[in-house]
């Protein structure tokens, strides 16, 4: 299955999704792993529990402080629900 182009209407954490990344840059579609493992884990199934982030704690939060002036992304999406 080529997980770059086929659309799908939920994403779980650990499955496989698009992105548009930035090296260098040039810009580039490739596939990402849906969820945070932040480098202090010990083990990777912590990215599990770990995608969702609020705002209010983007700057104070371990986990996301550093991920806010560097490693972004674009996901490309039509809607989302919460």
């Amino acid at each position: 299955m080529n997980y770059l182009y086929t659309p799908r209407y939920n994403i779980a954490p650990s499955q496989t999704i698009s992105v548009i990344t930035n090296y260098n840059g040039h810009r580039a579609l490739e596939a990402y792993r849906w969820g945070l493992v932040p480098r202090w884990a010990k083990d990777i199934k912590i990215g599990f529990k770990m995608i969702n982030a609020r705002a209010e704690t983007l700057k104070t939060k371990p986990a996301f402080r550093n991920l806010l002036s560097r490693n972004r992304v674009v996901i490309p999406a039509d809607g989302f629900f919460y």
